[in-house]
């Protein structure tokens, strides 16, 4: 690859990464193109270079979202069956992950536009949730199936409702009590490692 075609490449994905950030903490209507592009540090006119349209942009800004397989996802992933559901349970549930939708994971922020969007957005969500069921061991018997569906059902609604309410300690409450509910544990510490799962 030239180094032309390097720089175009890395300035596509910076301004991919941008406007991925801003569709989990604002939805797929709100960014706008300029909005973008300054951010990235680029005039509007250079856009057309890189995307289509916005809603080009904006679709795989989606899927990039919906893509991110975070670190600690990983990490968690070689952890026995019960401590990698207690590490990802107490993780998304965590105030910092509430806090940071545009690190945060996309299931929550684009499960209403995925939705009601178009057939290629729906297998982005779903490849994130099948993703999600396998961590949990969902392939293991039905039963386990059952039970990462449950798990994973509630971290997103849980998370969801957390951000949504204007009382912090309702807030506070909802993800503190459904982590104590999935794990059976009396406290909820709150994990210490960058959320964004």
């Amino acid at each position: 690859m030239g180094h032309s075609q390097a720089e175009k490449a890395a300035t596509r994905e910076r301004v991919l990464r941008i406007a991925s950030r801003k569709v989990r903490e604002n939805g797929m209507a709100a960014p706008g193109v300029a909005e973008i592009m300054q951010e990235a540090g680029l005039t509007h006119g250079g856009f057309y270079k890189h995307f289509a349209s916005r809603d080009d942009l904006i679709a795989q800004a989606a899927a990039t979202a919906l893509a991110e397989r975070p670190v600690e996802m990983e990490e968690l992933a070689g952890m026995s069956e019960q401590d990698r559901q207690a590490g990802l349970i107490d993780s998304y549930l965590g105030r910092e992950h509430r806090d940071s939708p545009g690190i945060g994971c996309g299931l929550v922020t684009l499960g209403a536009a995925a939705g009601r969007g178009d057939q290629a957005l729906k297998e982005a969500y779903e490849r994130r949730v099948r993703g999600y069921l396998n961590l949990f061991g969902g392939n293991d018997s039905e039963e386990a199936r059952a039970e990462a569906m449950l798990t994973l059902s509630a971290l997103v609604g849980a998370t969801l409702i957390a951000r949504a309410v204007a009382d912090p300690a309702l807030s506070d409450e909802l993800l503190e009590t459904v982590a104590r509910q999935l794990t059976g544990q009396q406290d909820h510490p709150e994990a210490s490692a960058p959320r964004g799962l």
